[in-house]
């Protein structure tokens, strides 16, 4: 199976809302992913089979040398293929490219193993508020 990774892919938003929708156990919505992404990332990584969007992860950043991981997903048909990780990888080197120092994410503790050890992250220690 041969996997296309794309930084700053073309994607249309009924694609990406679906792909999360699946991946985040939630209904579809209609997200402006297009607008968001455009305002607010650095970039973003789409991994493609055969033209189909498989996979999908948002790099927020703070328009200096943190960036940020966000919203990866793969279709559920190709989990635990590697996408996730390749999906990652490519933002880890665009965001190297773009002089960013840090790649930051956090995620729920079922991910520990995908985020340190597939992916190479090391655990820090982070605060969070509820709002």
């Amino acid at each position: 199976m041969t996997i296309t990774y794309e930084w700053r892919g073309e994607f249309d938003n009924t694609a990406v809302n679906a792909l999360h929708a699946a991946g985040f156990n939630h209904q579809a919505s209609e997200v402006d992913w297009l607008a968001q992404v455009h305002r607010h990332s650095l970039g973003w990584v789409c991994a493609r089979h055969e033209g189909d969007l498989v996979g999908f992860v948002n790099v927020a950043w703070d328009g200096g040398v943190h960036a940020f991981i966000l919203d990866t997903v793969v279709a559920a048909s190709y989990r635990r293929s590697g996408i996730g990780a390749g999906l990652v990888a490519e933002a880890v080197r665009q965001a190297r490219i773009a002089k960013c120092e840090w790649m930051h994410v956090d995620f729920e503790d079922d991910l520990q193993s995908f985020y340190f050890d597939a992916c190479g992250f090391q655990p820090t220690a982070a605060g969070l508020i509820a709002l």
